[in-house]
């Protein structure tokens, strides 16, 4: 790995357009961040490095999405004409569709077919300057699909150039055939699926969808109680549909973030903002649903409760691999600001991951893992609707082709 300096930059180090070194450098020692600011100031030790000169283009940290459920079997795209043309989802689902298909396809598709798939979709993200991926399971809802899936995931960040975080989400839904026994499916996940799959090591965290159409509070606080026993940090998809209160027992056992969040109110972001919660907000699925109910920003802004952003990858609700769209997504439709978004998929996306001392910002002694951008200003990779201005990705310290 070859010791370089990057130079003629402008670098954002925390992704943030307020907060810019002109004239920048960075110098990589071996694969981190040795040295970062004016290049006027480059200690005379880094002086007879390597340079790269990026002719005056942007540098931000590599950005982070970090909700998705990227690895998947097959896609919907035929139930998704279906509705457009006026079919129910009660009726596509009677037939076999929604999550059901998904799983049906997940779990006959081999290892090696859901790599090459989902493969495809993670270097969608790369190319747009994502570093950093989380992948929930959840497709599989027995304990060998769930197997595969994780074990596809952990492949795919030895193989691509991006750390993958895995969580476990086999509290997603209630697979076929356990239909109208739902505590006896959550003794499966937290007695034999989450236990073996902790073991062998495809588990960072643990995720539960708590709503009307997944697990109750009671059920959801049985698999936080499994993953605090086991030592793994837990988030919750809560509050997309209605508002059960999956946020405030999300708080109380100090849940990484809680996502979706439509229908959060502000009792539940009191409790995210004591709790050190993140809320990390999912366009996407909003955009894809049409959903009228927006996340209450304001209030999340009025009590300090960081956000982040995420594609929310998946065949049903958001099949997205555009982090950048995102952006555009998050301003239209949920009126964000450009430094918002832009801290939501980098500092405050690695809250939500639990990992800001890994991610999110440039600096010394951090890994080099960081996106260069062919534009004018930072509120282009917000403003754009496809096109992708990412000119060079950077991992641990290497120009990479994903």
């Amino acid at each position: 790995m070859q010791d370089c300096v990057w130079t003629h930059a402008r670098i954002a180090p925390q992704g943030d357009p307020n907060h810019v070194i002109d004239q920048g450098a960075i110098a990589v020692c071996a694969g981190k961040v040795a040295w970062i600011g004016s290049f006027d100031d480059l200690p005379a030790s880094y002086l007879d490095l390597p340079r790269h000169d990026v002719g005056g283009k942007w540098i931000t940290p590599s950005l982070i999405d970090c909700h998705t459920h990227l690895v998947y079997g097959g896609n919907r795209a035929d139930e998704f004409a279906q509705r457009l043309a006026g079919v129910s989802y009660e009726e596509i689902a009677r037939k076999g569709g929604g999550i059901v298909s998904t799983v049906t396809q997940t779990r006959a598709a081999s290892e090696e077919e859901l790599y090459a798939q989902s493969a495809a979709r993670l270097r969608n993200l790369i190319t747009e300057g994502v570093g950093v991926v989380e992948i929930k399971s959840g497709y599989g809802l027995d304990l060998e699909s769930e197997r595969k899936i994780l074990r596809v995931a952990r492949r795919l960040g030895r193989d691509l150039p991006v750390t993958i975080y895995t969580t476990f989400l086999g509290a997603h839904a209630l697979p076929p055939e356990y239909k109208g026994r739902a505590d006896d499916y959550i003794t499966l996940v937290c007695n034999s699926m989450l236990p073996a799959l902790h073991d062998e090591g495809l588990v960072d965290a643990v995720d539960v969808f708590c709503e009307n159409i997944g697990f109750t509070l009671a059920q959801s606080e049985r698999v936080f109680a499994k993953a605090a026993e086991l030592g793994l940090p837990v988030k919750m998809h809560a509050e997309q549909l209605s508002n059960l209160g999956g946020t405030q027992l999300a708080a109380r056992v100090q849940a990484l973030s809680t996502d979706h969040l439509e229908d959060l109110d502000e009792a539940g972001v009191l409790a995210m903002k004591a709790a050190g919660t993140t809320a990390v907000l999912l366009p996407g699925a909003f955009y894809f649903l049409r959903e009228k109910q927006l996340p209450p920003l304001d209030l999340l802004r009025k009590h300090g409760v960081p956000v982040a952003l995420a594609t929310d990858c998946n065949p049903g609700t958001s099949p997205a691999t555009s982090l950048l769209l995102m952006l555009n997504m998050a301003c239209t439709l949920f009126r964000m600001t450009v430094p918002e978004v832009l801290r939501g998929v980098t500092g405050n996306a690695a809250r939500a991951l639990g990992q800001s001392s890994k991610h999110g910002s440039l600096e010394a002694g951090r890994t080099a893992d960081f996106a260069i951008w062919d534009v004018a200003t930072l509120a282009e990779l917000a403003y754009r609707m496809g096109g992708n201005p990412c000119s060079a990705v950077v991992y641990n310290g290497k120009l990479v082709n994903p």
